[in-house]
């Protein structure tokens, strides 16, 4: 793991000045989700070329960073300038249409599993190096693709959704080891990001990786295991209270949704799978006719363990009779895509996920409308083939909502607090950033407590309705927020702007490190005015309202060829660049 470096001890008069906002920026209060209001900047000026939509005009500087944080791994001004040459709706549009361009490709194969099945892979395959465990069994080689994608794909809506759906659909490095089998889920769910939420369901039921974390795999009729089936009802599809379509509770009250019963019907139809074909082990695999432990491929039919009883499933489904596996698990999913609180239920978290953590009932309702009915329109567009559980129609119902899009800022319960890995993303981004992931995993994805690939529980790094502190109020990433947490987010921007972040390291294959460009910034190192609103304007969509933008302005100006007569305008733009990314207004995505 990269080792701290003590920064550079910075000007006194910049350092008071920065100390004092950040840290009243990173408070942890009800401030940071109800107070970061419009700036006094007001909004830029038209975009230099016409509405690609009739009738929609092209997005503002605002909206496009806006946007641009909801649906992408964080603004650059690439990205803006080209957002604000077209309406919401058409960005959305070429982003659905883009070629998938992100895989998980990195680690070892499934030679450890194939061979033979033992924990002394790394002691026999001699030749597999010092990284053994980190290449063929740990997540690291996934977090590498992960980062690097995020910051440099361009196809960034499916990852947005596709990173949603992982904190959904949870399955973690903590349970179970096999690099190429966690390759193979999360390759899964890219694949499925913007396509249909059945087939994501039926991809996780069928994952020998998911197998192993909730015991699904080898479910035998003659003592089903319950914990896959409770999950998928309980977190990956249903939820446990009866909800209307605008994701508020039936009849005002929490009713269940399910019942112990229900989950030992599921259990059932649910048994009869057993790993892929190409697993070896030193012993006798288990049950008898089972195949051993392999991840290369989905669970495949085991009629021997399957139960072959009626069983009623949620509404009004049923696994029949004399079915097989693939039978019952049809019928499993054709009950879950038929209950009526599947589409509020996956809706608004998917909301939580990309927009804000408070949604209105009516927002949860029209975005269940379209997860329901498959079709979302907008400025004559038309997104979703008009069959149930959709999710292109579904992110664009999400994202072209009324309560997502627009100038003015939402009202007390609008925004969320940004993931820490939206965080480190988006300021990598933004800066003209590289990163190989490397320093991202063990070092600051610990630290920030949002390690990727290595969640606690199946319930994520936090759950989505985490009530904010005092407030009545949820906040998810608030669950992983406090003070040490809060020095953290600004200790990464010291790494990044005053520690120079991470030299490639040797033992990463097409290492990169870990660092910002910051040349495009120097030109406006001149007018500290003009440095600092242009970071405002990439960083948060408008200008910072006084007095913090005469504070930053006033800890930039410090800095002259008197000062420092070398570095004065790199020192200029590092100051600017970490006061405008420390301030709530870019913690809070609004």
């Amino acid at each position: 793991m990269p080792q701290r470096q003590p920064a550079p001890r910075p000007a006194r008069r910049a350092a008071t000045a920065a100390l004092a906002l950040s840290a009243a920026t990173l408070v942890l209060s009800t401030a940071m989700l109800s107070g970061c209001g419009g700036g006094s900047g007001g909004n830029p000026g038209a975009p230099p070329t016409a509405p690609g939509t009739a009738g929609a005009p092209p997005m503002s500087q605002r909206d496009a960073v806006r946007l641009a944080s909801q649906a992408s791994f964080g603004a650059t001004e690439g990205l803006v300038a080209q957002m604000r040459t077209q309406s919401a709706s058409t960005w959305v549009q070429a982003q659905l249409a883009l070629p998938q361009g992100s895989h998980y490709s990195s680690g070892g194969g499934s030679a450890i599993h194939a061979d033979v099945n033992d924990t002394a892979f790394c002691d026999r395959a001699a030749n597999k190096g010092d990284n053994c465990w980190r290449d063929w069994f740990s997540s690291q080689p996934l977090l590498w693709d992960f980062y690097r994608n995020a910051v440099g794909q361009p196809d960034q809506l499916r990852q947005r959704m596709a990173f949603a759906l992982q904190q959904i659909l949870v399955v973690s490095n903590l349970a179970v080891e096999g690099t190429y089998g966690l390759r193979r889920y999360q390759n899964a769910l890219l694949d499925n990001a913007l396509g249909n939420y059945r087939d994501v369901l039926r991809a996780v039921a069928l994952s020998p990786v998911m197998g192993d974390y909730l015991n699904g795999v080898n479910n035998d009729k003659a003592a089903p295991n319950e914990n896959f089936p409770r999950e998928l009802l309980q977190l990956f599809s249903l939820g446990t209270c009866l909800l209307e379509m605008d994701g508020s509770l039936k009849g005002g009250r929490c009713q269940p949704t399910y019942g112990n019963t229900d989950v030992r019907a599921y259990a059932y139809a649910l048994t009869g799978w057993t790993y892929p074909a190409g697993g070896k082990a030193a012993w006798d695999c288990s049950p008898q006719g089972a195949n051993c432990q392999f991840y290369d491929g989905d669970m495949v039919p085991l009629p021997a363990l399957h139960d072959t009883t009626e069983r009623a499933l949620l509404a009004g489904g049923k696994a029949p009779a004399g079915s097989t596996p693939s039978q019952a698990l049809d019928a499993v999913l054709d009950s879950l895509m038929a209950h009526p609180n599947m589409p509020p239920f996956i809706g608004r978290q998917l909301i939580q996920a990309l927009v804000r953590s408070n949604p209105s009932s009516g927002y949860v309702g029209r975005v269940a409308a379209a997860f329901q009915g498959g079709r979302f329109s907008k400025d004559g567009i038309s997104f979703g083939s008009g069959r149930v559980g959709d999710l292109g129609a579904t992110v664009a119902a999400v994202l072209l909502d009324a309560e997502a899009r627009g100038d003015a800022p939402p009202g007390s319960a609008g925004g969320r607090l940004r993931d820490p890995v939206l965080m480190m993303t988006g300021v990598l981004r933004a800066l003209n950033g590289r990163t190989d992931g490397d320093a991202l995993g063990w070092w600051w994805g610990e630290a920030l407590r949002q390690h990727v690939f290595r969640s606690p529980s199946v319930f994520n790094f936090y759950p989505p309705d985490y009530p904010v502190p005092g407030t009545r109020l949820s906040g998810g990433a608030f669950g992983i927020h406090n003070a040490n947490t809060a020095l953290e987010r600004l200790n990464y921007l010291a790494y990044l702007l005053d520690w120079g972040g991470s030299a490639p390291s040797a033992g990463v294959p097409n290492a990169t490190g870990t660092a910002v460009t910051l040349d495009a910034f120097d030109a406006d190192a001149a007018d500290a005015g003009k440095l600092v609103d242009r970071l405002s304007l990439l960083a948060h969509g408008e200008v910072l309202p006084d007095p913090a933008r005469a504070k930053i302005v006033d800890a930039v100006s410090w800095w002259t060829d008197q000062t420092d007569a070398k570095t004065w305008q790199r020192n200029r733009v590092k100051t600017a660049a970490y006061l405008v990314f420390a301030a709530s207004q870019y913690q809070i995505v609004r």
